[in-house]
């Protein structure tokens, strides 16, 4: 396509690149496992003040605004400026919040209202963080690595996941949560070493008047990529609509093991680590499979398992804490395998320095309905019962992704190019 010819990229993949890489992931995990349990420890900090579904949802749902206005340029200035200071910006924004957030518990200042602002200002930074880090992973990672490393990627992501809410519960167990907060700020500071230390490349454009092109006009390239390539859009329509669907979820399992199943923190902490078991095998599935033939298929497949996981889960006996860790390790096993194979279909497919706005307007896309979805769930658990409204969410996903698969261009996805074939065949 003509696009393919308007840039030229000035990257070299060399070992020192690739090893650059290496030494600014390990920071990023560091950095994951600190944001880990200061979820944790904030979603069960509301769930046990308020005790309310509505209070919940509001939080969730203020996480996820800063997202859909920020993510369509978000990605768009990580392709125009140095992604390196960029990351250093935000997170250096997201450790000084926490540090505010820390003096408002020790003063004893914080209400419901104050923490939604700095849920808000989280949530901004990681709209321009999640695109940034992810831009970065082609520009220093060779071809034939991609798949291994998106799977790397989530095995070790998975781990400092299981190991967060189980920290996080026993921090609280023993620590003020002013005192938990902390551990933010040094993780911080560990991921601060490799930012400093090492370069990461930029993706230098040829001096054309695309140097001058707005960024309403690099959005709407964007969008001319996803719709020139087959599949690319469904598959994003399909995850937009799946996150709609999962929401209430992911936005009350906290309230569902404390309310509806008499769990403690210890049992919050205990069934989050099983989901995250289940997301660190999944995670080593992918990392040990070198390359998925059928990636679409399997991203299908991971779906239907992952909604009959959730089907389970909400017809749990109550009290029933320990089938609640078998069913969240079986959600939590199929995601990454669902992400990592998607993204390495928009890295297989998408130009390098086109990722960047492809992956703000697919964040975008994916957050649309999340929202919606998260503001939902509090009122609707209120009138029908969280179980309910999981086991109905549940159905109304396994229907959908099938319909889906099997109407929609999604599966032209697993036709690549012969040129694509051949690359990537030799390169694995």
């Amino acid at each position: 396509m003509k696009y393919l010819c308007e840039l030229t990229l000035e990257i070299q993949l060399d070992n020192k690149t690739f090893k650059n890489y290496l030494f600014f992931w390990v920071g990023q995990i560091v950095s994951i496992f600190g944001s880990s349990i200061v979820f944790f420890v904030l979603v069960w900090w509301i769930t046990d003040t308020t005790q309310d579904p509505i209070a919940i949802s509001t939080a969730i749902f203020t996480y996820f605004i800063p997202m859909i206005i920020f993510s369509p340029i978000a990605g768009i200035v990580a392709d125009r400026y140095d992604r390196r200071k960029l990351i250093l910006l935000v997170d250096s924004l997201q450790a000084f919040s926490t540090f505010i957030l820390i003096l408002f518990f020790i003063f004893n200042l914080m209400q419901f209202w104050i923490l939604l602002i700095f849920v808000a200002i989280r949530s901004t930074c990681q709209a321009f963080h999640t695109p940034t880090a992810n831009a970065i992973i082609p520009t220093m990672v060779p071809k034939d690595r991609l798949s291994r490393i998106n799977g790397i990627n989530f095995l070790f992501t998975s781990f400092v996941n299981v190991i967060g809410p189980v920290v996080g519960g026993f921090l609280l167990l023993f620590f003020t949560i002013q005192e938990a907060l902390w551990i933010d700020i040094i993780t911080f500071l560990i991921a601060l070493l490799p930012l400093l230390l090492i370069k990461i490349p930029r993706v230098k454009k040829l001096p054309e008047k695309h140097e001058r092109d707005s960024f309403r006009t690099s959005f709407k390239e964007g969008v001319n990529i996803i719709h020139g390539i087959s599949g690319l859009l469904s598959m994003m329509i399909a995850f937009m609509i799946l996150n709609f669907l999962y929401a209430p979820q992911g936005t009350l399992m906290a309230y569902f093991v404390k309310v509806d199943h008499g769990g403690t923190v210890l049992a919050f902490a205990l069934v989050s680590m099983a989901y995250n078991i289940g997301m660190f095998i999944g995670g080593i599935t992918t990392s040990v499979k070198k390359n998925w033939k059928h990636k679409m298929r399997m991203i299908y497949v991971a779906y239907i398992i992952m909604s009959i996981g959730s089907i389970l889960l909400a017809t749990t006996p109550t009290g029933n804490i320990p089938l609640l860790m078998i069913y969240s390790s079986i959600i939590g096993l199929t995601l990454p395998i669902i992400s990592s194979l998607y993204f390495t279909i928009i890295h297989l497919k998408v130009p390098h320095d086109k990722v960047g706005r492809v992956l703000s307007i697919d964040t975008t896309l994916s957050f649309v309905a999340m929202p919606l979805g998260t503001l939902l769930a509090g009122p609707l658990a209120n009138a029908i019962g969280t179980p309910n409204l999981f086991l109905i969410s549940a159905l109304l996903a396994f229907i959908t992704i099938t319909l889906i698969y099997i109407f929609s261009s999604i599966r032209s996805l697993d036709t690549i190019k012969k040129i694509e074939i051949e690359e990537y065949n030799e390169s694995n």
